[in-house]
């Protein structure tokens, strides 16, 4: 059996601990959604007890606003501090050392309501927010290198499985009989202690990424005795080859700073296909779907609209298990072009669902089945896409700054979605998504143009091609920016 293909226990158990960090994520994206009115009588009870008056609409809205997208502005802090951890701790021991931070956050948010401060529940979402930023950066990052190249998307896609699992056990356990009701809804937040448990119970067991052994640390024996472990078989030769190979370019290349990263027009290309696939996830409308999807459902007059986000939370998980399976025989780009065309039709659908609804009874049917294939076409690509094709776009010098940069863009696109959304639905109406259609059409011809395919391909040769556009540019690039693309052997 090739090991290429080889799925190995000690494989599954990295992948698999790193992935609790992706579902952490997912948890606390959705968590907040359902117990929104439980949560805003908690605000209005305390407000009433430290001011003795009601409190009015407009502050009600900002705390709840707040409440919701500071996690976003956590996750931003977080994703741009991805790199000050990785190179000094290494991948694995950067996961364990972030699942403080889930500590501290379950406990804020947990004893919120025994304290009466609904400052606490705006600190722990930060905090929380902090550390999925983290986890954005670190779990594809940790999982791109552990995993043979054969298996990267599909292994690569595990992390988005992570986040989509994450909402639906958010979701669930958001139901009123479940812990979505004003006296446990204190433990739905702070629920996230338990994954952080399990992951520092596991993680301990896991090797450290071995392309940071011996391209970091120059431990080239450490690094052996990891990856036989990790491929089930004593010839690692080849992955060897391809890791040193890499560590040359490394000691010609020195580590790129996110400044640098801007400034090299060499870098412009996989740097501008990293940022936009980025913000052609969030700008999708997937996020103004999943934080105000019960809001959408009870427009479209479902009886009881908890179920029906339920329903889009499973077949959010069954497609992105689609896509696992589909990712290295279709390739990134095909399916990254069919989801967001997808997604395009969708919206358009939504749109007129939810214009016709007061003149035609069963348009509110055509809604949710609009929902329900917009969430799937999302998983098929622009879903687990982004995530792991940025570490498959650069090499090791520049990975962990253009990371750190395409979970900035994907954060504060998060951010600007979560604020803006409510607003921009009051003016438009069920128009709304409309402006989410025209954005998809955008990004459809952005990758349609300017995305490479990189199924099958080492991270030298995606870094090779990158290289040749740049040459052919006709910008004078100095050696040392020429390397640090990619092995020169193509040069």
């Amino acid at each position: 059996m090739d090991s290429g293909k080889q799925i190995t226990f000690p494989l599954m158990m990295c992948v698999g601990a790193a992935v609790i960090g992706s579902l952490q994520f997912g948890y606390n994206t959705g968590v907040i959604n359902a117990p929104q009115k439980i949560i805003e009588n908690f605000i209005n009870e305390t407000w009433f007890e430290r001011y003795q008056e009601p409190i009015t609409k407009n502050s009600l809205t900002a705390i709840w606003s707040v409440a919701v997208s500071i996690f976003s502005v956590g996750g931003i802090f977080g994703s741009f501090s991805v790199g000050l951890f990785v190179n000094r701790f290494g991948r694995r021991n950067s996961m364990l050392m972030a699942n403080i931070l889930s500590f501290i956050s379950a406990a804020l948010m947990g004893f919120s309501k025994m304290a009466s401060s609904w400052e606490m529940l705006i600190i722990g979402r930060f905090v929380v927010g902090l550390y999925s930023g983290l986890s954005t950066g670190f779990v594809p990052m940790y999982v791109g290198e552990v995993s043979p190249t054969s298996l990267r998307g599909a292994l690569g896609t595990l992390h988005q499985l992570g986040i989509v699992m994450g909402i639906l056990i958010a979701q669930v356990f958001g139901m009123e009989s479940i812990m979505g009701n004003s006296d446990l809804w204190p433990l739905l937040l702070s629920f996230i202690f338990l994954p952080a448990v399990m992951q520092c119970i596991l993680l301990p067991l896991c090797p450290e990424s071995p392309r940071f052994l011996l391209i970091n640390k120059n431990e080239e024996n450490k690094a052996k005795t990891v990856l036989k472990k990790l491929r089930g078989t004593t010839d690692v030769s080849a992955d060897m080859q391809e890791m040193k190979e890499e560590s040359r370019q490394m000691m010609r290349e020195k580590k790129v700073t996110i400044p640098e990263l801007f400034r090299s027009p060499l870098y412009r290309q996989p740097l501008l296909i990293a940022v936009i696939l980025q913000l052609s996830q969030q700008l999708s409308g997937i996020n103004a779907v999943f934080y105000y999807s019960t809001r959408i459902f009870e427009k479209a007059g479902v009886e009881q609209p908890v179920y029906a986000t339920i329903g889009a939370g499973v077949v959010n998980t069954a497609f992105t298990v689609v896509s696992l399976f589909v990712v290295e025989r279709a390739g990134r780009r095909s399916l990254h072009l069919l989801g967001l065309l997808g997604m395009a039709g969708s919206a358009v659908l939504m749109t007129i669902a939810l214009a016709l609804l007061d003149q035609l009874k069963w348009m509110s049917y055509l809604s949710i089945v609009a929902i329900f294939a917009f969430v799937a076409f999302f998983e098929i690509g622009p879903g687990p896409i982004p995530w792991f094709i940025v570490a498959e776009l650069f090499s090791q010098g520049p990975r962990p700054s253009a990371i750190a940069v395409a979970g900035f863009s994907n954060w504060t696109a998060n951010f600007i979605v979560g604020m803006g959304f409510q607003y921009i639905e009051e003016l438009c109406g069920p128009y709304v998504f409309i402006i989410f259609t025209l954005l998809l059409l955008m990004f459809f011809i952005f990758t349609y143009f300017k995305v490479p395919e990189t199924r099958g391909r080492t991270f030298d040769e995606i870094a090779a091609g990158f290289r040749q556009t740049a040459a052919t540019g006709g910008e004078k690039h100095t050696p040392e920016e020429l390397n640090s693309l990619g092995a020169d052997s193509q040069l």
